[in-house]
């Protein structure tokens, strides 16, 4: 028996929660991985999984053994890395997780050159902000805006956005602009953007000088979607508060109008998360260092454009 293989199977197994799905992401057939658990516990004479039709448990001993195993495979990676990161490129599929907004506008457009400096890497981008379960799905890593609340996963901080304030000219023509944010509750219209997870449109924050507000905008619509808050705005269904990479195109052919100048709020702070049990290997470290310098040359030409527009 590689009892190292069958460590890797039966902490999969744990970790997806059965075995149809510990073999799918080990790229093995179910039969494989059910004779390498078996196998394995044999060679340790416990139980380490109470299996019924529907569910896989872990025993007693199986859960001790979990916590080691997984420390021991760590180690392994880690040790193996730190071996061959200086004398090979980072090589593998990794799996990424990140909103549309994200992927659209920020990613995607400077792949080219990531392939370019790790043409061994293979890309596997999931769309979206839903909830993800890294393990079971085998996500690498996430790319998320705001802080991370799940205390399960390790979290860096790759930059930030500087959230203001826009309007399509058709809406300023209609309802004029505003010239303090509290209009926004009083009498303009707002697209709301609605946190999926908390079930309700997020509130909007504007602050200048000492002054800080939170308010709670009227709306007609809501999407839960960057790219759609934007094209709501597009059409001319309200106000919105948005990053200003995610504006910018907009705002230079004229479809979008800047408002409410002065007005910003905190930014909003992007994070790349993985969890706690997944081990930071290279190809995921080169990523984050790739898109950490992504955020930062954006930020840069942000500033750029600020200091034109005040000139």
């Amino acid at each position: 028996m590689d009892q190292l293989s069958a460590m890797r199977v039966f902490v999969r197994v744990v970790e997806t929660g059965n075995f149809t799905r510990a073999a799918a992401t080990l790229n093995i057939p179910k039969t494989t991985a059910t004779n390498m658990v078996q196998s394995l516990e044999a060679h340790l004479q416990t139980k380490l999984l109470n299996r019924t039709t529907r569910r896989v448990m872990v025993t007693t001993d199986g859960a001790l053994y979990y916590e080691r195993a997984t420390q021991i495979l760590s180690e392994i990676t880690e040790l193996d890395g730190s071996l061959s990161n200086s004398q090979t490129q980072p090589s593998g599929r990794l799996r990424v997780e990140m909103a549309g907004a994200f992927a659209d506008l920020l990613v995607i457009p400077q792949l080219c050159d990531f392939y370019q400096r790790y043409p061994e890497i293979k890309l596997d981008i999931g769309v979206g902000d839903r909830l993800v379960d890294y393990i079971a799905e085998n996500v690498d890593c996430a790319l998320r805006g705001g802080t991370p609340k799940d205390q399960s996963l390790i979290a860096r901080k790759v930059g930030e956005l500087r959230m203001k304030f826009y309007a399509s000219p058709d809406y300023l023509r209609r309802f004029g602009e505003p010239t303090h944010p509290s209009e926004l509750e009083e009498k303009h219209m707002s697209v709301g953007y609605l946190n999926a997870t908390a079930g309700r449109v997020m509130t909007m924050d504007a602050c200048r000088g000492d002054e800080v507000l939170e308010l709670t905008p009227r709306y007609v619509v809501s999407v839960n979607d960057a790219r759609s808050y934007v094209s709501a705005a597009l059409s001319g269904m309200g106000i919105i508060q948005s990053a200003w990479f995610m504006a910018k195109d907009s705002v230079e052919s004229g479809k979008l109008v800047e408002i409410l100048p002065g007005w910003e709020c905190e930014p909003l702070p992007l994070y790349i998360v993985y969890p706690q049990t997944r081990h930071l290997s290279n190809k995921v470290r080169v990523f984050v260092d790739w898109l950490a310098k992504l955020v930062q040359n954006m930020k840069a030409e942000e500033n750029r454009e600020q200091i034109r527009k005040a000139s």
